[in-house]
């Protein structure tokens, strides 16, 4: 569907305080993924996938781990991005954190 309202969108918890709802056409999916379980007192363990990413930060602020890269503390408007196969991860530093992610391709795993 090309059209995907707020109201209507499957929430889905990844974990407790973690949810997503998210949109697809063939190749790109956009996820809004709200954390409510912050601050966090280290990062999540780095993880890598064949997907593009590109992240925007709709709210709060986080500090983004990219392999080989300087770390980033990153606030509402800053956005950053991952290379296909590249180890990453984040840490919230605020209690809540909306972050907007675009993958290319769209990630099957997401949609089970």
């Amino acid at each position: 569907m090309p059209v995907l309202k707020s109201s209507e969108a499957t929430v889905t918890k990844v974990k407790e305080g973690v949810e997503r709802k998210l949109i697809h056409a063939e190749n790109l999916m956009m996820v809004v993924i709200d954390f409510t379980n912050g601050p966090w007192s280290e990062p999540e363990p780095p993880h890598s996938h064949v997907h593009e990413q590109t992240t925007y930060v709709a709210s709060g602020e986080i500090i983004f781990f990219c392999e080989g890269e300087p770390d980033q503390r990153l606030k509402a408007g800053d956005m950053f991005c991952v290379p296909s196969n590249k180890k990453h991860t984040i840490q919230l530093l605020t209690k809540e954190v909306r972050l907007i992610d675009s993958f290319n391709p769209i990630r099957q795993e997401f949609l089970v």
